[in-house]
């Protein structure tokens, strides 16, 4: 059955998608090409509500359910996957996580002006020699008097460059493994906080992503996000909003690619006729569809069962894996469909197929996606016997 959106998502989908066919997509490809950071989008994002969309008003957020806010996502990836990787990871993680588990003083000095826009938030948990496995990372953070000395190095950090928060996990208690890494609230400019390399990438080119480098960098016991022991806890429930995040982002990319090709098949001729006529496209255009549609579903049921306060990990994971996985098939026909000009960066196929190419790789790759969905289903046995999708 299609999922029936409410009118106040369709309000916000109609919002998002005016200001990023307007706005965002204007610059997209010069942004591509000279990997400047949306600065400005992201300004007029900030007034439009949308860096605190799940945010209570309280907060200064703008109180929309997680259906809304991946529904908006998906909209700014349609334009430029560059800006809604930034949107996603300071939505769906940082201020999500500042939202969930910060304390009253935290929420009011940080999430505040997180979720009005006035900086990006950022998460720092892969280290050099720790990515699918977090447990295995060297950072440490160590207790002296009223202050905690963080020391080590992030690797591959959205927005590292340019975030003026960043969450970065450390090792408290060695001994505890993963019951042992905290989680800490970094402010831009801290001493010992110094950002490192940054990357040269295949795609998303306008997002930064870089090292980040902690020199005996003091951090308040204030700073400290929960409390001891909770920073894996924290991770873990972070990246299965982030995962539904993934799921929109390769959505809107997917769809982007797929309307590009519609429009290309519909005036492009060869042998006398569009090749729109001929059945082999038009079959590859129904098989795009289908796996957007289906891609569709499984993200908005996952982000229906968070809006429920349900356990959302296992269709987390599944929306993630499927969809990043989709958008790389559809993409990559989108290209194939364009011919040579598809190969070209006159065309947005082109950039689409680049960007693309990560999302089955951050945030859990779609290994790691396996083993959660197969966890899930070895030891669950109602879910074998009444199915997944309730």
């Amino acid at each position: 059955m299609t999922f029936k959106l409410n009118d106040e998502q369709l309000m916000i989908q109609s919002m998002v998608r005016e200001f990023s066919r307007k706005v965002v997509a204007a610059t997209a490809m010069e942004r591509d090409r000279t990997k400047a950071f949306p600065v400005e989008n992201l300004e007029q994002m900030g007034e439009l509500g949308l860096l605190g969309m799940m945010v209570p008003l309280e907060y200064d957020g703008s109180a929309a359910d997680t259906v809304s806010y991946v529904l908006a996502l998906s909209e700014i990836a349609y334009s430029c996957a560059s800006t809604a990787v930034v949107m996603s990871v300071h939505n769906s993680i940082v201020c999500e996580s500042l939202l969930r588990i910060g304390s009253e003083e935290q929420k009011k000095k940080y999430l505040k002006p997180l979720a009005r826009g006035d900086y990006i938030g950022a998460f720092a948990l892969t280290e050099p020699h720790a990515g699918s496995d977090p447990v295995s990372q060297t950072t440490t953070a160590v207790r002296d008097g009223d202050h905690y000395i963080l020391t080590g190095t992030k690797r591959f950090i959205t927005s590292g460059k340019n975030a003026g928060l960043v969450i970065v996990t450390a090792k408290t208690d060695e001994s505890q493994r993963h019951k042992g890494i905290s989680a800490f609230l970094v402010e831009k400019g801290t001493p010992g906080f110094i950002v490192g390399h940054l990357e040269d990438k295949m795609g998303l080119c306008a997002s930064d992503t870089t090292d980040l480098i902690f020199e005996e960098c003091r951090i308040p016991v204030a700073n400290i996000l929960g409390s001891e022991g909770d920073g894996f806890k924290i991770s873990m429930t972070a990246l299965d909003g982030g995962r539904i995040g993934i799921a929109a982002q390769s959505l809107g990319v997917a769809q982007a690619a797929f309307d590009a090709s519609v429009k290309y098949a519909k005036n492009r001729e060869q042998f006398g006729q569009k090749i729109s006529k001929f059945q082999g496209l038009r079959w590859i255009l129904a098989d795009m569809a289908t796996e957007i549609e289906a891609a569709r579903q499984l993200m908005l049921s996952a982000a229906a069962m968070k809006d429920r306060g349900e356990d959302y990990t296992l269709q987390a994971s599944m929306a993630k894996l499927f969809a990043s996985e989709m958008v790389n098939r559809v993409t990559a026909k989108a290209l194939q469909i364009h011919g040579g000009y598809g190969f070209t960066k006159d065309y947005p196929v082109e950039r689409y197929y680049r960007d693309a190419r990560v999302f089955t790789i951050y945030e859990g790759t779609s290994e790691i996606q396996r083993v959660v969905i197969s966890n899930h289903i070895l030891r669950d046995k109602r879910r074998l016997r009444s199915g997944t999708a309730r």
